[in-house]
C-alpha cells in the first residue's frame, strides 16, 4: 500500500482505530465533524511541507503554538518532550528506503500524541507508515495510541535492522575471499561505502536510543500495562543495531589494513629480492667494468688463459657472496 497525498490538504492517511484493530478510513472534509466514540481514537499523518496541512496544525488541530513550532521546524533530532496534560511530542528517525535514495539519508517522523488521538507529520514518503495502514486493512493493526505509537517505533526499527544485515553481507563476502585466496584484491569502494553508511546511520540512530530508554522508564497514564517492556525491548534492538554498526565498521578497518600489511610485505620482499641481485651483480659489474676499460696495460692482456683466470675469478667472487650472505642469514 503506497501513501496517497490528498493534493488539496495535504492528508497523507486518516484513519479512526475501532480498538479492535481495525480502523477505518477518514478524509479531510470529515475531521470537523468527526466525533470519537470511548473506545475509538485518532491518527491522521500528514505531509508538513503541504501549506494546507500547516494551516490544519495551526487553525483546527487545537494544539499549542509551541507545539506547532515543533512539528514544524526544518531540522531537529530524535527527542521526547512531555507536554502538560499528559501529553508528549516524541521525534524520530528511520533509514531512506525511497527510490534512488541513500538510506543513511534518513528521513523523520514528528508525533504529537495523547490518550485518544496520534497526529504524524512526515517530509518524505514512509515504509513503516504504509506497513501500519496495511495492517489496518488486514484487521490486525494496533488498537490504542499507545500500541500506535509503538508500532511506528517498532517499524522504524526493524527497518534499520533489515539495512545492518545488507551491510553485514558485502563485509563477510570480502573476509571470506581474502582467507581462501591471499592474492585476492577487496572491493575497497564497496568497503569504503559500507563504512561510509555504517558511520552516518549510528550517528543519527544513536540519540534514538536513549529515546527509547526514556520511554521504558517514564511511562504515560494512558500508555498500556506492557508498554514499558516492549520500549525496553525496542531499545535493546536499537542498541544491538548501533554496536553492529559499530563492528562493521572495525571489521572494515581491519580488512582494509590487513590488505595494507600484505601489500607492504609483498612490496618489502621483491624490494629485498632486488637487494639480493643488486648484492650479487655489483662486485661483477665492478670487475667487468673495470676490465673493460680501453687502456693498455691491464695485467694478463697479453696471455691466452687470461680470459679463463677471469671466469673462475667470478665464480669464486660469487661463491664467497653466497657463503657470506647464508652466513648473515640474508638467504
Amino acid at each position: 500500500m503506497h501513501e496517497d497525498v490528498n493534493a488539496q490538504s495535504g492528508l497523507v492517511h486518516g484513519f479512526v482505530l475501532d480498538g479492535q484493530g481495525g480502523a477505518r478510513r477518514l478524509a479531510r472534509e470529515a475531521l470537523d465533524s468527526l466525533s470519537l466514540q470511548p473506545e475509538e481514537s485518532l491518527w491522521l499523518h500528514w505531509d508538513r511541507s503541504h501549506p494546507m496541512a500547516q494551516e490544519w496544525l495551526r487553525q483546527r488541530s487545537g494544539l499549542s503554538e509551541f507545539s506547532c513550532d515543533l512539528l514544524l521546524e526544518e531540522n531537529t533530532r530524535p527527542r521526547l518532550l512531555a507536554l502538560p496534560g499528559d501529553e508528549l511530542l516524541l521525534f524520530l528517525r528511520g533509514v531512506n528506503l525511497n527510490p534512488g535514495a541513500e538510506p543513511e539519508d534518513m528521513v523523520s517522523i514528528r508525533i504529537f500524541a495523547n490518550a485518544q488521538q496520534l497526529i504524524s507529520m512526515r517530509l518524505r514518503p514512509m515504509r513503516a507508515v504504509n506497513d501500519l495502514a496495511l495492517q489496518f486493512a488486514q484487521g490486525q493493526g494496533p488498537k490504542t495510541i499507545s500500541e500506535l505509537m509503538l508500532g511506528l517505533a517498532s517499524q522504524l526499527t526493524s527497518k534499520v535492522e533489515s539495512l545492518v544485515v545488507a551491510l553485514t553481507d558485502p563485509v563477510d563476502g570480502e573476509e571470506e575471499r581474502i582467507d581462501a585466496d591471499e592474492r585476492y584484491v577487496p572491493d575497497h569502494a564497496q568497503l569504503q561505502q559500507v563504512r561510509r553508511r555504517s558511520a552516518g546511520l549510528r550517528r543519527f540512530l544513536a540519540p534514538q536510543r536513549d529515546i527509547y530508554a526514556q520511554l521504558s522508564s517514564h511511562r504515560r497514564p494512558w500508555f498500556d500495562e506492557a508498554a514499558s517492556g516492549y520500549w525496553n525491548e525496542l531499545h535493546n534492538h536499537l542498541t544491538r543495531c548501533l554496536e553492529e554498526l559499530e563492528l562493521i565498521r572495525e571489521r572494515v578497518a581491519l580488512i582494509l589494513e590487513s590488505e595494507h600489511r600484505r601489500m607492504s610485505e609483498q612490496m618489502n620482499r621483491t624490494m629485498y629480492r632486488f637487494g639480493i641481485i643488486t648484492g650479487f651483480f655489483l662486485p661483477l659489474s665492478f670487475l667487468t667494468g673495470l676490465l673493460g676499460i680501453n687502456v693498455g696495460g691491464i695485467p694478463g692482456a697479453e696471455q691466452s688463459y687470461s680470459f679463463a683466470v677471469v671466469c673462475v675469478l667470478m665464480v669464486a667472487l660469487t661463491t664467497g657472496q653466497w657463503w657470506l650472505f647464508r652466513r648473515l642469514r640474508w638467504l
